[in-house]
């Protein structure tokens, strides 16, 4: 198992972002697929056509979002925590994610800079 620190920088108000990261709309424009979403704790979710599964532990209105990933039948969970901080014109993010199995880790690691945060990146900065 192993961890991961990511930090990324949008151009975006938070307010932006997080509607963007919660709203299934607004993820399925920036993914090109269709996404599960809501902001009610305790509620499942599903992003990219369901490659990405998962539990909602916690949301902070324009600031954290905090998820449990599935990865197959797993014991520690994985948990992603999203922290978004305004920075002038932009949102400062701070990504950790938690107890990534070892055979998952390069794809993961490589997904949250090219699929995840690098689509959000793209689609705001275009």
């Amino acid at each position: 198992m192993k961890d991961l620190r990511k930090y990324y920088r949008i151009k975006g108000t938070a307010e932006e972002i997080y509607a963007a990261l919660v709203n299934p709309f607004s993820i399925a424009l920036w993914t090109g697929s269709k996404a599960i979403m809501n902001e009610e704790v305790g509620s499942e979710f599903s992003l990219f056509d369901g490659d990405i599964t998962g539990l909602n532990l916690l949301f902070e209105k324009e600031s954290k979002i905090v998820q449990e990933w599935y990865f197959g039948e797993q014991e520690e969970k994985s948990i992603v925590t999203i922290t978004l901080r305004p920075d002038r014109h932009y949102t400062r993010i701070e990504l950790h994610h938690t107890n990534i199995p070892d055979e998952a880790f390069e794809d993961m690691d490589y997904g949250w800079d090219s699929s995840y945060f690098g689509s959000l990146k793209e689609f705001f900065e275009k």
